[in-house]
């Protein structure tokens, strides 16, 4: 038997909002696990960008809830004129295998165009594969060999043109 689909709310957040904690203390987590440090070690550097980067016209933090909690976000901010830098991907590890982070994904791509954006840049670490395939199969270019041994490369950056369908 299969679930039925379930309807997710897209809510747009502060980084210093509440129902953004659970994102970053989650990435902080999962991060300091990966790369090394402490949550708040990790959370330090996660919170280094000004919170206004990630503010409408030219950011946005989103979140995707179920039932009222999130389950899923990500968030973007102006690399340059004409590019958004995806930031903060993160699907909640009880929800993960769904296609939560495409559904961001997708969600981000459709804001940032609305915002004027025409491409996307992001990047993201060597020891995150789930992350790595997912960016290659979503239309993302990666900016690096895929052929090399990502831990010789350090952080993996990939860019998408939004000026195509």
């Amino acid at each position: 038997m299969t679930a039925e689909p379930v309807d997710l709310l897209v809510r747009v957040v502060g980084p210093r909002d509440d129902l953004a904690r659970p994102l970053f203390d989650d990435l902080a987590r999962e991060y300091g696990t990966r790369y090394g440090g402490t949550p708040d070690q990790v959370r330090q550097e996660l919170e280094r960008y000004p919170a206004h980067e990630f503010e409408e016209p030219h950011g946005v933090l989103l979140l995707l809830l179920e039932d009222g909690d999130p389950v899923a976000g990500g968030a973007y901010r102006r690399y340059d004129d004409r590019t958004a830098e995806l930031k903060r991907i993160w699907t909640h590890p009880d929800h993960r295998r769904r296609g939560l982070a495409r559904r961001v994904l997708v969600e981000l791509e459709r804001r940032a165009v609305a915002a004027g954006y025409r491409r996307t840049y992001l990047t993201t670490g060597p020891r995150q594969p789930e992350a790595k395939h997912l960016y290659l199969t979503t239309g993302y270019r990666p900016l690096f060999d895929v052929a090399v041994d990502p831990e010789t490369i350090g952080p993996l950056a990939f860019e998408k043109d939004l000026s195509t369908p």
